[in-house]
């Protein structure tokens, strides 16, 4: 928590937890009770399953079941990033972030795969409210002014 509040204090307007949130739950209800839409819940998963400490620990932990757990903790904004997808240019895993945003109904910012315009124009219609984009702007696969006419 002392973090949390170093870095909101020196002007940073989100705090994202990740393997913190996975590892101590209490820190997800007193962080949000505290400071509210200020924290972001970052879920990365791989087939389903959460991955934490920079990917490298699986946990067994299924992504929807976690997602829905945390609710009653004041959770108001999630990151969902399917690793196995994360830099590959391929394609979002669509399935598992339309089955996320129906079992959370919050507002979900998504994140691997996403290599295209088309794909940023169906992430909308699963209700994804904002996108993560990184290897598709180096190559050029995505220009950036696209994307942002695109999700406007």
């Amino acid at each position: 928590m002392k973090t949390v509040k170093q870095v909101l204090k020196a002007g940073v307007e989100r705090v994202i937890l990740s393997t913190a949130a996975v590892e101590d739950p209490q820190l997800i209800r007193e962080a949000c009770q505290k400071h509210g839409e200020s924290v972001i819940i970052s879920i990365d998963a791989h087939e389903g399953h959460i991955a934490t400490r920079g990917w490298r620990m699986e946990t067994g932990l299924e992504a929807v079941e976690f997602a829905t757990s945390i609710l009653q903790l004041g959770v108001k904004r999630l990151i969902y990033t399917d690793i196995g997808r994360d830099g590959t240019l391929t394609e979002p895993n669509f399935t598992a972030i339309a089955e996320l945003a129906e079992a959370v109904r919050l507002p979900l910012i998504a994140a691997g795969g996403v290599s295209s315009l088309t794909h940023l124009k169906i992430l909308k219609l699963l209700g994804v409210e904002g996108v993560i984009i990184g290897k598709a702007l180096y190559s050029g696969d995505i220009n950036l002014k696209q994307a942002l006419a695109t999700a406007g």
